[in-house]
């Protein structure tokens, strides 16, 4: 003990802030390993929205959430998802970087810049983390998705993510969301409302799936005709290939 007084501070720094690093780092894995196998209770984006409701006085404001296991849920909406979102889900390892890339030339055209984000880096946000566009933030949220690509197979990141994914105002998975527009338990979702709850990504908030604005329906459109693309529910497994000549 008394050597480690004689040290030098900044070593003594130094050393303190290596060990709390790795407690971090490994605190962090064993979360992400426990919600391999365990339901997320809630995620880091319903929180941020509830907090920012009872700041702002949104008396009327009600979170609606609950956790739909894999099985109960219609094949038809993580393809949805997948179509709209990703479609490279499947087979890569948690980045599109052909889609960066794309958005990067984009930008240096000076177009508005483009989201690349995967279905795994959308999972790992919303988990995890807060909105916005930092780098610190991007930093987290690339260090979050390796952890649940090494850790989770493709199957639970869309299990959490059609879970937890935001579909309304207050409106969180596919549970809460099939029962406010739908009126049927997601189990029973077919491929047109699977669509329509992915054309409202891009924006929940503006965007209804249950009043579909031109927008909408023709994004919705154009989702079930990539689903029907990939090759049905099977693409979502790995076990299909989009069809050619489409």
């Amino acid at each position: 003990m008394l050597a480690e007084f004689r040290r030098p501070l900044p070593i003594r720094l130094l050393r303190s802030l290596a060990i709390l690093l790795l407690a971090w780092l490994a605190s962090s894995w064993l979360i992400v390993l426990l919600l391999r196998f365990v339901p997320p209770w809630t995620s880091a984006v319903m929180l941020e929205r509830q907090l920012g409701a009872w700041i702002h006085g949104e008396k009327d404001f009600r979170l609606r959430q609950h956790w739909v296991p894999w099985k109960q849920v219609s094949p038809w909406v993580p393809l949805a998802m997948v179509a709209g979102e990703d479609q490279k889900f499947p087979f890569h390892h948690g980045f599109d970087f052909d889609s960066i890339d794309r958005a990067i030339d984009a930008a240096d055209r000076g177009r508005r810049l483009r989201g690349a984000s995967t279905i795994s880096q959308q999972t790992a946000k919303n988990l995890f983390l807060w909105n916005g566009r930092s780098f610190a933030r991007k930093g987290l949220e690339a260090y979050f998705t390796v952890l649940i690509e090494l850790t989770w197979p493709k199957q639970r990141i869309l299990e959490v993510y059609v879970n937890i994914a935001q579909l309304g105002n207050g409106i969180y998975g596919v549970g809460a969301a099939s029962e406010a527009y739908f009126h049927v338990p997601p189990a029973q979702l077919g491929p047109v409302q699977a669509a329509r709850l992915a054309a409202v990504l891009p924006n929940p908030i503006r965007l209804h799936a249950d009043r579909p604005s031109a927008y909408v329906q023709e994004r919705a459109n154009w989702i079930e005709q990539q689903m029907n693309h990939l090759g049905g529910p099977a693409y979502i497994e790995g076990r299909a290939a989009p069809r050619s000549g489409h």
